[in-house]
Order: C-alpha cells, then structure tokens, then sequence
C-alpha cells in the first residue's frame, strides 16, 4: 500500500504545556478543561488565513462561540457534518507548524489531525496551474499578501557553474533523518524517522474521495486547461524555503519522487507522529515549483486551488466515523 509521506528537512521547536504556557491559567484553564470535557476533537491545522477563510465560510463548517487564545495561536471551536473539530491556524513554515501541532495536542482532547493547504508540485506528469519562469524582479505567488518576500534576497544557482567535470563552490548537501522522541518511548532515547507514514486508517477513507468532483473555473471563463482531481501520492517534502528551482525540483522528484513541496506538513505530520495522533495531509497543487513550459497561471488559480483543497478535508472529515476513536500509527 502506497502512503502519503513527508520527508523532513529541518529541526522543530517545540513547546509543551507545563514548560512554554505560564499564560494557561485561570479563566483560560477552566475554558480548555471545559472544551476537554466535551471532546474529543478533530483537529485541523491550517497553514495561512489565505486557506483557512474558505473553510470558515463553508456551509457545512457550523462555528461554535468558543475560541480559545493562547501562545498567539487562537483555536476556534465548530463542527463539520457530525465531527466536533478545533480549527488553528499555524503561520507560515515548519517551526510555526510544530509548535501549533505540539500545543494543539498538548492542550485539548484530539482524536486526529487533518492537514490542509495549497503546494508547489514536483511531478511532472500531475497536470495543475504552470509558473512560467520567474524571475528576481518578478513578484511571487501571494507576495502581495505578504506570505512572501523577495526583501532578503536569494540564491542564484548559476552563479556558482563551472566548467563541466569540475566541481562548485556549493559542494553537497547530504539528507538527514529527524531524530524523534516519541511519547510512548524512554525519553532522551532516540529513534529516527526520515519518511513519516500518515495514519493507514485515514489513507484507506481517503481512498473514497478520488471520485469527488472538483472545481475546474474561477468564472466562465477562467478554467483549468485539466479538470482537477483527487489523488494519492507517495511522498511530499516540506522546507522553510520558497522553492522556485526547476532543476532543484526535478532533482527531488527524480531522487525521491516528490509530489507536492511545501512549508508546513513535515512538521504536522512529525509532531503527530511522535505523539502517536492519527494525521492525514491534503495538498492541493497549484504550481510547477520553479516553473513549467505553458503560460503563468499559478497566481489566477490559488485561490481556486484552495477552495478545492478545503472541499476535499471537509469531504473526509465527513466520513471519518463518529463512534470509534481511530488508532495511531505505531513503529517506525
């Protein structure tokens, strides 16, 4: 069985209850006490405001009057169909992802994590919306939302050719796995994960969503040149970095066949995984990352991409059953 897996690149911060939280006290203690007392709950983690608002004007997501803040996250309470859920947004990049996992599942009732967002693509035979070669001086998907920022500068590749057999000033990089601690473990006594294995539970009902329909046009006449769908891939990458690198791209589908490249879900499926949380991570991929042969369309169609990408966790919320609470992944 093919799983969903994410490759992780750097190391995460995170934050626990009695160490990071001194706030989480008084009226904010008997609020999370409550909230506990009336779980469990699925948690959705969300990378921007960008794909969170689609989902908090969803018909079938229903808001409740409690949002609890704390650490500058806010966790707001709802349902999706008959699934009590705790939405958080995380903030852009993995050391934002891992604290707000860690300090979701530190603090509340979570019988899973489903993960959500739009993602650069590596594949090459998965059709979605082309960026067509940018470069330094042209503006990037979402910049002008301030998700992005050409401020500090960048790494130009070419700079640093020489002439063929010989070596450059880059030298290598060489992969490493994440050293893990998990919950169920003898701490300070570490194991390692390179690939991280949504829960197989989630991945067999995920399974029943690659019949779902998706949206294909912004307008009449603003559409895909290929309807979307819904799939399964093998492995994703995330990294604190915004990849715009047709080499680097081609590398790590070749290397590792690498689909979707991204800024959160390593983290998510990390802190999930060491504490034995069943996770499930959607992406909906809304460009070529570092640019294809066709026309730029990743800036026309992110936003369709990510109103496809909440329809598609709404429609597995849906199905996931309410009666069981369902296992975590064990071993590695």
């Amino acid at each position: 069985m093919k799983l969903l897996v994410f490759v992780i690149s750097i190391s995460i911060i995170v934050l626990f209850l009695g160490d990071a939280n001194g706030e989480v006290f008084g009226n904010t203690r008997k609020l999370i006490e409550k909230a506990n007392s009336n779980g469990p709950y699925l948690g959705v983690v969300i990378p921007n405001l960008f794909e969170m608002n689609p989902l908090l004007n969803y018909p079938e997501y229903k808001a409740t009057n409690l949002v609890i803040d704390i650490g500058g996250r806010r966790f707001r309470f709802g349902s999706i169909g008959e699934k009590q859920v705790i939405l958080v947004m995380t903030g852009l990049g993995m050391l934002n992802a891992g604290v707000t996992t860690q300090l979701l599942l530190s603090l509340f009732d979570i019988e899973g994590v489903v993960h959500y967002g739009i993602a650069g693509n590596a594949n090459p035979s998965l059709n979605i919306g082309d960026r067509y070669g940018n470069g330094p001086e042209n503006e990037l998907p979402l910049e002008a939302f301030g998700d992005y920022t050409r401020d500090l500068g960048y790494l130009k590749i070419a700079n640093y050719s020489t002439d063929l057999g010989t070596d450059n000033f880059l030298n290598n990089i060489w992969y490493q796995p994440e050293e893990i601690f998990p919950v169920d473990g003898t701490p300070e006594e570490r194991q390692h994960a390179f690939w991280v294995p949504v829960d197989p539970t989630y991945f067999e009902l995920a399974k029943n969503l690659e019949a779902l329909t998706l949206e294909g046009c912004l307008d009449a006449d603003t559409c895909l040149s290929t309807p979307p769908k819904v799939t399964t891939v093998e492995h994703g990458t995330s990294a604190s970095i915004y990849l715009d690198n047709a080499a680097y791209r081609s590398f790590i589908y070749d290397k590792f066949n690498i689909s979707p490249v991204e800024m959160e879900s390593a983290a998510v499926a990390l802190i999930s995984y060491q504490q034995r949380v069943p996770f499930i991570v959607f992406r909906a991929l809304s460009d070529l990352a570092g640019g294809g042969e066709h026309s730029n369309e990743a800036d026309t169609f992110t936003p369709l991409a990510a109103n496809n990408s909440v329809k598609v966790a709404v429609e597995f919320i849906k199905l996931i059953p309410i009666q069981n609470k369902i296992s975590s992944v064990v071993g590695i």
